[in-house]
């Protein structure tokens, strides 16, 4: 199987920082493309940003600026560094992740288990 676990969420200030960070493990090939998302209370999950394997990087406009996705290949690794957050960053960020497994002849979706960002004004 795969797992994905997340870290590096918490509570901050407005106009502060924080880094998330999420490793893929288990059987895996390969992994496709990577990304973050997001969902605040009483709302749909919502596209934060996405990484291709090869670096192509996609945000949402609400973040566009603020937020920097990266990965490290070989770590199965994809971080976030949030910069200059708003309150209505606030939401349980998940990691995706497009897996190819040993023994499998197409890719899989996974998420992470989710970590919780707090901003407060």
């Amino acid at each position: 199987q795969v797992q994905l676990v997340e870290s590096g969420g918490g509570l901050v200030q407005a106009g502060g920082s924080l880094r998330l960070s999420c490793a893929a493990s288990g059987s895996i090939i390969s992994i496709n493309d990577m990304g973050w998302y997001r969902q605040a209370p009483g709302k749909e999950r919502e596209l934060v940003a996405t990484i291709t394997k090869g670096g192509i990087t996609n945000y949402a406009d609400s973040v566009k600026d603020r937020f920097t996705i990266s990965r490290d290949n070989a770590k199965n690794t994809v971080f976030l560094q949030m910069n200059s957050l708003k309150p209505e960053d606030t939401a349980v960020y998940y990691c995706n992740a497009e897996v190819l497994r040993f023994r499998s002849l197409s890719t899989s979706n996974y998420w992470g288990q989710g970590t919780q960002v707090t901003v407060s004004s």
